[in-house]
């Protein structure tokens, strides 16, 4: 049966890169970049909280969070993403991308404030209002995955449209970055306007009152800059895919994308209606037809980004390894609390600047020449390789003379994740499922990842505890070491690469004829 395409969403497939591509690029990409900087500055100040509310009188080390409240304020946001991310993927399809849009903005403004207004009597009363606000803020964080990716395919064209949705995840990269710049200049001005000695010298004169305000501010400026991008996303129009193949309005639809494309587009309503009346693409989720067209591409999306989250954020396993073993963070007991800070963001935005950031900007930058597939591919096959180069020497490794060897190892490890499926997981399930399930399918997948995201940072750090139980750090049980745990993820990997065989390849292709939507003229009856 011969196939056709509504002249609206022909439009945009073909149109030239403009104004509106880059508007819409950094509308979602602010987000994205907030997104990033909000879920990943807790760690930068949980040492700080330790010290703060958990001092012990007479310890020669510095308070530190216990295990269950430390794995509570670092992971309760990753729990609230994976719920947002479910929520606010099936409400996108519901109610439209445009009006979920701005709703979790204004969720992540609202708690970023709160976070950083955490009050209690008590330490554990503070920690808890903390963990209240940061679930929410997760919520919100998580409906920003799908309505980002699903908004920036149905508005990109489709010969740039990874690099598009790839620039839009890349500003991950940047917020990540920001976030360790705004702890250390924040750290660098209040240790400079209230000096105090290190812990060994004097335990309480090393945390000065005036450290509290720190990282409430580091916490409460995460709202800034979804704060100032609020404004555009209530004036983006809504998507003319959803308008028109979804809300199966044909006339808003032209009218919207004639005024962003500058071009005149005819409604063809009586294409819309065929379509509409088309059992072919009426299908629901929980349907036959879609488990028959669609079922092992969303096994396939949400399994690799499950597998490439357990790897991906695992790093925390041997990141304070790294830092101490090229010296970047000294023991804390020879620094007082906002000398610890700085040096701790120091760090981290040096692995950022270094490891992080390159890998986004070489998938933007390849994704639309070599194509999705290839570079997940790669991408798994690659950390594969070096998680199995890091765990099967891993005690060569561990030895003062190879610290240089190990760093590398670990960094193209994760350049190859953000050149690989940490970028195209999150861009192939916005382009290969239909307009009606497109959001609620990128949910499902980004929170198959985020449940990954929780076992590859809590599981795994109590996984990777030595098996000796009087090495094993303070308040852990003994688990199965590091070098183990690195051969554990490193099959996560290649499991990642085989279940990559299960994604089509989107390249090239308009969504229609990705996802199968593609609408078809009528045979004439005989």
């Amino acid at each position: 049966m011969a196939k056709e395409q509504l002249e609206v969403l022909k439009a945009l497939d073909v149109a030239k890169t403009q104004l509106y591509h880059f508007t819409a690029i950094v509308v979602a990409g602010m987000g994205f970049f907030t997104d990033a900087y909000d879920l990943f500055c807790i760690s930068l100040v949980t040492k700080l909280l330790g010290r703060l509310y958990f001092h012990v009188e007479g310890s020669p080390t510095p308070g530190s969070l216990p295990p269950q409240i430390s794995a509570t304020v670092n992971g309760v946001a990753f729990c609230g993403t994976l719920t947002g991310q479910l929520f606010f993927g099936w409400l996108g399809d519901k109610l439209g991308r445009k009006k979920v849009y701005g709703m979790t903005l204004l969720l992540m403004v609202v708690c970023s404030i709160g976070s950083g207004l955490s009050l209690g009597h008590s330490p554990n009363s503070v920690m808890a209002t903390l963990c209240f606000f940061r679930f929410w803020l997760g919520f919100g964080i998580g409906g920003d995955y799908p309505l980002s990716a699903t908004i920036m395919s149905e508005y990109a064209n489709k010969k740039t449209r990874g690099t598009f949705i790839a620039a839009v995840f890349a500003m991950q990269g940047f917020g990540i970055l920001a976030g360790g710049m705004v702890a250390i200049v924040v750290s660098a001005i209040f240790k400079a306007k209230f000096p105090a000695p290190s812990y060994a010298v004097d335990p309480i004169a090393s945390t000065v009152p005036e450290a509290d305000y720190v990282w409430r501010i580091i916490l409460m400026l995460g709202a800034l800059p979804a704060a100032l991008t609020y404004y555009w996303r209530t004036k983006m129009p809504e998507t003319a895919r959803y308008t028109a193949l979804v809300a199966r309005n044909a006339k808003q639809a032209a009218s919207d994308m004639s005024k962003v494309l500058n071009v005149k587009i005819d409604a063809e309503e009586e294409k819309v209606e065929r379509l509409a009346t088309d059992r072919g693409n009426a299908y629901g989720l929980f349907s036959k037809q879609f488990l028959h067209r669609h079922g092992l591409h969303l096994l396939g999306t949400a399994t690799t980004w499950f597998l490439l989250d357990i790897a991906f954020y695992s790093q925390n396993l041997f990141q304070k390894d790294i830092f101490s073993a090229v010296g970047w963070i000294p023991k804390g007991a020879t620094m007082s609390a906002l000398e610890e800070v700085y040096k701790i963001a120091r760090a981290q935005t040096l692995i950022a600047l270094c490891g992080t950031v390159p890998g986004y900007w070489f998938t933007v930058a390849l994704i639309d020449y070599i194509g999705r597939f290839f570079i997940q591919l790669l991408g798994f096959a690659m950390m594969t390789i070096f998680m199995l180069g890091l765990a099967f020497p891993y005690h060569y490794w561990t030895t003062s003379s190879h610290h240089i060897g190990f760093i590398v190892m670990y960094a193209f490890t994760f350049f190859f994740a953000n050149f690989g499926p940490n970028s195209t997981t999150f861009i192939v399930p916005a382009e290969i499922f239909p307009a009606r399930l497109r959001s609620t399918c990128h949910g499902i997948s980004a929170a198959s990842g985020k449940l990954g995201a929780i076992i590859g940072s809590f599981g795994f750090l109590y996984l990777a505890q030595n098996p000796n139980p009087a090495l094993a750090d303070h308040g852990y049980p003994p688990g199965i070491g590091v070098k183990n745990s690195l051969f554990l993820l490193a099959a996560c990997n290649l499991l990642g690469l085989l279940f990559t065989f299960l994604v089509p390849e989107s390249k090239g292709k308009s969504l229609e004829e990705a996802s199968g939507e593609a609408m078809t003229e009528e045979e004439p009856t005989v």
